[in-house]
């Protein structure tokens, strides 16, 4: 069985919240999105993506990968296709971060920044890999840490949902685990707070709800510059194969 809760602030900066997720426990689905765009695009791209995931997942006939894959791709075209459609969502896009359980494993799905934890056995693993200049180009040329911390292009994402026809998805599967804990965040969480944190937070022997509070109130004290949301997933014990 899975259980989770979520949690989403605006920061200590911004005004809105262009962050966006879904829990839908009955779908076995969790997400977290992140949207980028000037006025409300951001937040129109976020929920869209959001929505229409979660919407082509309820009506499938099938729970595979591969369902979970054209799903994100159906979210991709409808962003493309609300930002051609309206001036005012030109430019706008999202990243997206999908976990989804297909039999006893959690797939997890990520185009952008938006990252999965998985804490397991008193270890925090960092599951997705950014889609970032950072990572895909600094780190790739060497560059040091330090460097790419204060690096211009250091906010730049190299994939986002609605950007372009072609879409890079990253895909893992986990083995569920009873005690295991996942967590997806957006970068207003994890951009300002350390892993070690993170890790603190999530070993504590507290209710998902209070470790999602604790993680929001963590990247405020450490400045909140950006929107934070944490969507945390606890497996209460293992799932059989269900083939659905």
């Amino acid at each position: 069985m899975l259980e989770a809760f979520g949690l989403s602030d605006p920061g200590c900066i911004r005004t809105n919240n262009e962050d966006f997720f879904v829990l839908a426990p009955s779908l076995d689905l969790f997400l977290v999105a992140d949207g980028m765009g000037g006025a409300l695009a951001g937040e129109h791209a976020s929920r869209l993506a959001g929505e229409t995931v979660s919407e082509y997942l309820r009506d499938a006939d099938q729970r595979t990968p591969d369902t979970l894959l054209k799903a994100i791709a159906e979210a991709n075209r409808k962003v493309l296709r609300a930002a051609d459609s309206d001036p005012q969502f030109h430019g706008m896009g999202t990243t997206l971060t999908v976990a989804y359980r297909v039999g006893s494993e959690l797939l997890l799905a990520n185009v952008g920044d938006s990252r999965a934890y998985l804490y397991q056995d008193g270890v925090l693993h960092t599951i997705t890999e950014d889609q970032t200049w950072v990572n895909e180009v600094g780190r790739k040329l060497g560059m040091a840490e330090d460097q790419l911390k204060l690096h211009p292009m250091r906010h730049v994402l190299t994939m986002a949902i609605g950007v372009s026809d072609t879409l890079r998805i990253h895909s893992y599967a986990v083995p569920l685990k009873s005690g295991s804990v996942f967590l997806l965040s957006s970068d207003g969480l994890h951009g300002v707070i350390d892993s070690a944190v993170i890790g603190e937070i999530l070993a504590a022997n507290q209710p998902l709800e209070s470790k999602c509070h604790a993680l929001v109130d963590a990247a405020k004290r450490a400045g909140g510059p950006d929107n934070i949301t944490a969507v945390l997933i606890s497996v209460t014990n293992n799932q059989p194969p269900d083939g659905a």
